[in-house]
């Protein structure tokens, strides 16, 4: 009997209840092992190092740093590691920008026990599994010339750009106080005007607007 190799798996989501079923779920399979969890984005990228999983299954919102910038770290310690998003919505721009980061594949919170296993084994060999509404994004972006920075936010200050820049890299404003050798409420004063210019609700929204740009990157 030929024996089918195991794909180790790290669950990165902050509730206890979601990576609950979701081992459950791959335990129910033979080739699957669960080698670890992470509740947050900082976990998720120290596991992956430590464990070296073939797959991780990665949350896209999560305290500390969020997917995007935990699957970039991840990816770029080790380009081997498959990193299959999960979102809620199919429509999630910062699954875009995921992917953009490394990501090979995602899938939906909703998504039956049979879609979640068959998108983890094509990742673990070695394929993508995008849904088509992000497959046609990926593939506007890659043919579109990019953007200078400088054009896209012509509305904000050079230092207000060097902020948003960082805030894509995945730093935090005391991080970005230290880098810029600036004060904290000065860096929180700088995150306020750029969220208001660029008419965004939150750091993930901005993110996505950073990294479409170009910004945070390496």
């Amino acid at each position: 009997m030929v024996e089918v190799p195991t794909i180790k798996v790290l669950i990165a989501d902050d509730h206890a209840l979601f990576r609950y079923g979701v081992r459950a779920m791959l335990a129910s399979e033979d080739d699957f092992e669960v080698v670890g969890e992470a509740a947050t984005g900082e976990e998720a990228v120290a596991l992956s190092a430590e464990l070296g999983p073939d797959v991780v299954l990665m949350d896209v919102q999560m305290p500390g740093i969020n997917g995007i910038e935990a699957t970039r770290r991840v990816v770029e310690k080790d380009p081997g590691i498959g990193v299959v998003v999960v979102t809620m919505f199919e429509e999630d721009d910062s699954v875009f920008a995921a992917m953009r980061a490394g990501a090979r594949g995602y899938v939906l919170k909703g998504a039956d026990a049979d879609e979640v296993i068959k998108v983890v084994r094509a990742v673990a060999g070695g394929e993508a599994h995008f849904g088509p509404e992000i497959a046609r994004r990926l593939m506007g972006f890659f043919s579109a010339p990019k953007p200078e920075a400088r054009e896209v936010f012509p509305e904000l200050t050079e230092r207000e750009r060097e902020v948003l820049d960082l805030v894509a890299r995945g730093l935090g404003n005391p991080e970005i106080a230290r880098r810029l050798y600036l004060s904290e409420k000065t860096v929180r004063n700088h995150v306020s005007h750029v969220f208001l210019k660029l008419q965004v609700a939150d750091r993930s929204q901005a993110i996505v607007r950073a990294r479409e740009a170009g910004l945070g990157g390496a």
